[in-house]
C-alpha cells in the first residue's frame, strides 16, 4: 500500500511538473509534442483575450486574438497545445486606415485560397466625438500569417452605434452568409427589474446593455443584406432563470453595465447553438451561456442549463474572467471551447484556455471547464497531416 500510494504520488508530480513548465514562446511546436507525454494542463502558454483558432487547409493551426494597441499578432501550432509567435500579422490605425483605436476579437476565416480577418476597432469618423466609435472591419491575407490588408476604407456597415465582437457563420444549407455581433453598452441605457433595483438601492442610476444581433452579409463581405435582427439581451424580469448568473456585474456592485457579447455560432444536426458571454469582461464574473434556434436568425432560445462556463473559485479552483469562446471541431469530431481566463497566478493577463466540449443526447452544450489539471491532449488535432 505505501508503494502503490507514493507511486501514485510521483506520477501525479511529474503531470504537475509538465504543466508548469510551459514551452518557451517562441519554442519549436514540432519538437515541443515530440518529446512529451499525451497530457497537457491549461492555461495555454498565450497571453491572448478574445482568442479564435483557425484550422488550416495546410492542417496547420492560427490562434488569433486581442493582443496589441494597434494591431494583432497569430500564434501557430500543430498540436493546440504548444505554440509559436508568428508574430503581428495585421497593424491598423495608419493614414489609409478607417481605424484608429482599440483593436479588438479578431476571428479569420480561409475562403477562396485567400484568409479574411474580421475585427473591430474605432472608427476616424467620428463627428461627435464619442468615447466608443467601433466598428467591424474585414481585411485580407494569402497566408494566415498575414500580412492582412483592409479591403475597405471603411467598416463593413454602420447601424449607427457603435459594435464590436464579429462572428461569421457560413450556412451550408441556404448557401448565405451571416454576421454575428454586439452593439456596445454604451449610451444604452434599458429599462429592468435590474436597473430598477440598482437605482432604488442608490448603487447606479441607470444600467447599459449590450445586445447581440445577426445580419446577412453580402458574399463579397463589402455590405449586409436587409436589417440586423436582434437575437438577445440581458433579462428584462428578475423572476427570468437567467438574471441572476447575467447581472452579476451590477449586483456585485462592480459596474452599471450588463453585457451580451462575443457570439459563437455552431450548428448541430438541425439546430442553431449561439453562445454568448455576460458580464464585465475584465471582472471575475465573467462567464458563458448558450442560446438555441431552428433558424440561424433565431428566434433563440436560452438554455436552462445557463452558465456552461463560469469562475471556478468558489468551488475550491482558481479561475475566474472565462468567457468570449469560440468552439473548434476537430477532424475527428472532438469538440473544443476555446476562450480567455484569469488564474490567481496570471492575475489581471487574460491567457488562453483549451477545453473539451459536447453536445449530449438530450441536446444539452455541456462544457467541461475551467480545468488546470493535466488532461489529455486532443488527438484529432494530430489527424490528416
Amino acid at each position: 500500500m505505501f508503494y502503490v500510494k507514493n507511486m501514485l504520488i510521483s506520477f501525479s508530480i511529474i503531470l504537475l511538473a509538465a504543466c508548469n513548465n510551459p514551452q518557451p514562446e517562441n519554442a519549436n511546436p514540432k519538437a515541443a509534442s515530440d518529446s512529451i507525454s499525451t497530457t497537457f494542463c491549461n492555461p495555454l502558454n498565450v497571453a491572448l483575450g478574445d482568442p479564435f483558432i483557425l484550422h488550416a487547409s495546410s492542417g496547420k493551426y492560427y490562434m488569433y486574438g486581442t493582443s496589441e494597441a494597434t494591431g494583432f499578432r497569430t500564434y501557430s501550432s500543430d498540436d493546440l497545445v504548444h505554440w509559436k509567435n508568428e508574430g503581428l500579422v495585421y497593424t491598423g490605425a495608419t493614414e489609409k486606415s478607417w481605424t484608429e483605436s482599440s483593436f479588438w476579437a479578431p476571428e479569420v476565416y480561409e475562403r477562396n485560397g485567400k484568409y479574411y480577418m474580421f475585427f473591430s476597432a474605432n472608427w476616424k469618423q467620428n463627428p461627435t466625438n464619442e468615447k466608443e466609435n467601433f466598428r467591424i472591419g474585414v481585411a485580407v491575407a494569402d497566408k494566415p500569417t498575414g500580412p492582412f490588408i483592409e479591403l475597405s476604407d471603411r467598416p463593413i456597415f454602420d447601424p449607427g452605434y457603435p459594435i464590436i465582437d464579429a462572428n461569421v457563420y457560413f450556412d451550408n444549407a441556404s448557401g448565405k452568409t451571416y454576421l454575428y455581433y454586439s452593439r456596445c453598452c454604451y449610451k444604452h441605457p434599458v429599462k429592468s427589474d435590474v436597473a430598477d433595483w440598482a437605482k432604488k438601492e442608490k448603487i447606479f442610476n441607470e444600467v447599459e446593455e449590450s445586445w447581440v444581433y445577426g445580419v446577412e452579409i453580402k458574399p463579397d463581405f463589402s455590405g449586409v443584406i436587409g436589417q440586423p435582427v436582434l437575437l438577445l439581451q440581458p433579462p428584462t424580469k428578475i423572476t427570468d432563470k437567467q438574471a441572476e448568473w447575467e447581472s452579476r456585474s451590477v449586483t456585485s456592485k462592480e459596474v452599471n453595465r450588463r453585457w451580451t457579447e462575443g457570439s459563437y455560432l455552431i450548428k448541430k444536426n438541425d439546430t442553431y447553438y449561439l453562445m454568448y458571454s455576460a458580464n464585465f469582461f475584465g471582472g471575475k464574473n465573467y462567464a458563458v451561456g448558450y442560446a438555441i434556434s431552428k433558424n440561424p436568425l433565431g428566434p433563440f432560445v436560452k438554455a436552462a442549463n445557463n452558465p456552461v462556463l463560469q469562475k471556478n473559485i468558489d468551488s475550491g479552483g482558481n479561475v475566474t474572467g472565462t468567457g468570449h469562446n469560440m468552439v473548434l471541431e476537430l477532424p475527428d469530431g472532438e469538440m473544443y471551447c476555446v476562450y480567455h481566463g484569469r488564474t490567481n497566478k496570471t492575475g489581471d493577463e487574460r491567457v488562453v484556455f483549451i477545453d473539451k466540449m459536447e453536445i449530449t443526447k438530450d441536446s444539452l452544450l455541456v462544457v467541461n471547464g475551467p480545468t488546470t489539471a493535466p488532461q489529455k491532449m486532443p488527438v484529432g488535432s494530430r489527424e490528416g497531416k
